[in-house]
């Protein structure tokens, strides 16, 4: 089973030139960094209410991806809630995670490295997929239960507050689509807490971004 992380980075990723869907750098970060905490709490190793994100079990899961962050959450000496821990993540760890899920992905053979130069100086990396059954049933997924009313599974709940908090939906289904489905989404959204918490993370490093590079005050 593929974790979140990797889940999302599939559905980031362009299928045919392996390049990223343009997001903003808030957006990104939070997104792995939401993904890998809803990846422990299914590991069953945090758990998290509107107050604090709290180690349930400092155990290791067994996969590096994940044992970083649960021990760095682990060795906090305060409670800290999942906004704060998303704003965390997103700036000082992101970009690792995000690094070990496209490793991941390439050794399982789902999609693979090119490195290419641009103006013969800059060295840039893409990720092309080889396997798009993979990416496809991650969609597949989120359409069965976006367009019906049956009972979801957990993880796909909380897959689809992952994806729509960094409103990534419109580039999978058509606008169309999402508008006749946007009440649904409502309503799952209201079942995940890391989702929404993911979505209020991302407003506020971009309402700071946006007040810094104004030289407004916070």
């Amino acid at each position: 089973m593929l974790t979140f992380t990797e889940e999302i980075l599939l559905l980031l990723l362009d299928d045919e030139d392996g390049t990223f869907v343009p997001i903003s750098n808030a957006s990104f970060g939070c997104a792995v960094a939401g993904a890998v905490l809803m990846d422990l709490a299914f590991a069953y190793r945090i758990d998290t209410d509107p107050k604090a994100l709290v180690v349930n079990d400092p155990t290791p899961t067994g996969n590096p991806m994940l044992d970083g962050t649960l021990a760095k959450i682990a060795a906090q000496g305060s409670q800290s809630d999942t906004r704060t821990w998303i704003r965390v993540l997103s700036v000082e760890d992101a970009p690792g995670i995000r690094e070990q899920a496209l490793e991941s992905l390439v050794a399982r053979g789902i999609v693979q490295v090119r490195e290419e130069r641009v103006m013969w100086a800059f060295r840039t990396r893409r990720y092309p997929t080889i396997d798009g059954n993979v990416e496809q049933e991650v969609k597949l997924r989120i359409g069965e239960v976006l367009f019906s009313d049956d009972i979801p599974d957990p993880r796909d709940v909380a897959l689809i507050g992952l994806v729509d908090a960094c409103d990534i939906l419109r580039d999978i289904f058509p606008d169309s689509d999402m508008e006749r489905c946007r009440p649904r989404i409502d309503q799952l959204r209201k079942m995940d807490l890391i989702g929404r918490e993911l979505a209020n993370a991302i407003s506020d490093i971009e309402h700071t971004v946006a007040m810094a590079l104004s030289g407004a005050p916070y």
